[in-house]
Parts: structure tokens; sequence; C-alpha cells
């Protein structure tokens, strides 16, 4: 007898077919129709035993609630989406937490560099040989009786040399009209 099915002739005592393989009750169920008990014939007797709590407690092995595989395997598979569902949202919860703190421990890390640099910067600034030189370097200051000097140097840059522009009545009207349609002034 399948897990978990109980058969329409449950409780009645007669005969139970027998199937090629030697269970009981086989060929019904593939077929989809109930064991049909048959009448006995005179002089014939019943190889079916009569069925009784340990007979049935054997045929059965579906457990506790009486469940069979798949059903089981649904209630399961339904606990685990539960479990997994409340775990989920904490665990999300739990992890973004976790990204936001190392952010922060980073930003707090750059600040403190910042906070050195500038207490740095303050001491330095608190040394008036620092601030003097300082004054003259990004200022130009200089001491009365002193006289500053600025020497200016030609620009080295490898630009290219500018080539001069033919006058406007001295281009062809077509490269007029090619500048014209580039965008460039002609």
């Amino acid at each position: 007898m399948p897990v978990g099915r109980a058969s329409p002739n449950r409780g009645r005592r007669g005969r139970r077919e027998e199937s090629s393989a030697g269970r009981p009750g086989a060929r019904a169920r593939r077929t989809g129709t109930a064991a049909k008990t048959k009448v006995r014939k005179p002089g014939r007797q019943s190889t079916a035993r009569p069925r009784t709590k340990a007979n049935r407690a054997r045929a059965s092995t579906a457990g506790a609630f009486q469940l069979s595989s798949t059903r089981r395997a649904a209630v399961l598979a339904t606990v685990v989406c539960a479990m997994a569902l409340s775990i989920s949202v904490p665990l999300r919860t739990y992890l973004s937490q976790q990204a936001e703190l190392d952010e922060q421990r980073q930003r707090q890390e750059q600040l403190l560099r910042e906070v050195e640099q500038l207490e740095q910067r303050k001491r330095e600034l608190n040394d008036p040989a620092h601030v003097e030189a300082e004054a003259r370097e990004r200022l130009g200051y200089v001491r009365p009786g002193e006289t500053p000097y600025i020497v200016e140097l030609p620009d080295t840059s490898p630009e290219a040399p500018e080539r001069p522009r033919p006058a406007a009545g001295d281009v062809p009207w077509y490269e007029e009209l090619w500048n014209s349609l580039l965008g460039k002034e002609s």
C-alpha cells in the first residue's frame, strides 16, 4: 500500500489482489481503480490475512502525522522558505549596516589625517620665520631697505607658431562655405 493512502476497502476483510511483483493491490493502484472484494467460492480458502492494528502499523510508514513523502517534502520546503524569508531581512540590514560602518571608519581615518595635517600647519604658522618666508614667496613682501627684483622669463611652451590668416576677400568662395560648415571663422 503506498505511504499515506488508505484503500477504499480498509477495514473489510477479504481477498486482496496479488500483482506479479507479489505486492497486494499493485495492479489496482496502477490502473487507478480500487481493489474489489471478490466473492469467495466454496471450497477455496482466503489467503489474505485479517487486518489488525499491527498489520496496519506495518503497512503504513507515513510517520507520526500520517503524511505522504510528497506532503512531507512540501511541508519541509514551506518551513525552509519561511525560515529563509524570516532571516533574509535582518541579514540584509546587518550587512548594509556593516558596509555603512566600514565607510564611517574610513571617513574617520581620513578626517583624523586631515586634523593632523592642519595641526602641523598651525605649528608652522606659529613660527615667525616661516610666516616671513611665506609672505616673501607668496605675496612678494620685502623688508624696508631691500630692493626687490622680479625676473620674467620668456614663455618656453612648445606651441606651434600661429599662421597669419588671409583677409576675408582673399579666400575663395568654396573655402568660405566649407569653413562656415565646420564653424570656423574666416
